[in-house]
């Protein structure tokens, strides 16, 4: 008997996306979508993350810490952009990690996490008692703050070359970079999540006097590799 090809071929549509929050901000509009079991962002009609695999996002957390010098106790990390929340909840399982602090733009991100759909992803991580959400501009936040982080874990747009806004490209830029080498502690690693490598930007850390500079890949589905671009700040 021969199968039933229609049949067989809606069978493999995906689901439809529905809308479960839109919200304009300073920054422009944010979504949340909710995709059969999955939920994604949306800024400014850019596809951010999704719920549907996160390993890069946990890579962007462990390659960090593995990058850290041995011996290091109770390491310090700011994470930028709170997205879908793999990249906190990462932190939060791993005991070695001291102070969590999450740097995050959006108050509809912060609130999808808080009493929204994605508490069930972060509420854990969120409510561990060495995590602190701040609630500011990432760029704004690097250029100002005072403290020193023993590692930036920066995932805030699709990458170096693909910026969620215009504003977001200062962040890779020789004086972007330097504000993130000045919140780095000698020896501290700067972690920089990608859709896809950049030599361009690898040099570009290189020019701001990293050092270490490096890109580890994760193999996705869609063919190009995502990557995490890592380099240490001296000693």
């Amino acid at each position: 008997m021969e199968p039933d090809t229609q049949t067989y071929t809606c069978a493999m549509v995906p689901p439809a996306p529905v809308t479960l929050d839109r919200r304009e901000g300073p920054f422009g509009e944010v979504v949340l979508r909710e995709r059969g079991e999955h939920f994604e962002i949306i800024a400014n009609g850019c596809f951010l993350m999704d719920t549907s695999d996160g390993r890069s996002e946990r890579l962007l957390i462990d390659a960090a810490l593995g990058a850290l010098p041995a011996g290091r106790t109770g390491p310090s990390v700011l994470i930028g952009g709170l997205g879908v929340g793999f990249s906190l909840v990462r932190a939060a399982e791993e005991e070695r990690w001291g102070r969590i602090v999450v740097v995050e733009r959006e108050q509809a991100i912060v609130d999808w996490h808080r009493q929204g759909p994605l508490d069930r992803i972060s509420g854990a991580a969120l409510a561990d008692p060495r995590t602190e959400v701040v609630r500011t501009d990432l760029v704004v936040h690097l250029r100002t703050a005072t403290e020193r982080y023993d590692a930036l874990c920066l995932d805030i747009d699709n990458g170096p070359d693909w910026t969620v806004t215009e504003d977001n490209g200062s962040l890779y830029s020789p004086t972007g970079l330097a504000h993130c080498h000045d919140r780095l502690t000698p020896g501290g690693v700067l972690a920089v999540w990608s859709a896809q490598p950049s030599p361009a930007f690898e040099q570009a850390l290189r020019n701001a006097g990293f050092s270490g500079v490096r890109t580890e890949e994760v193999t996705v589905a869609r063919g190009v590799p995502d990557v995490v671009h890592l380099a240490s700040r001296g000693h």
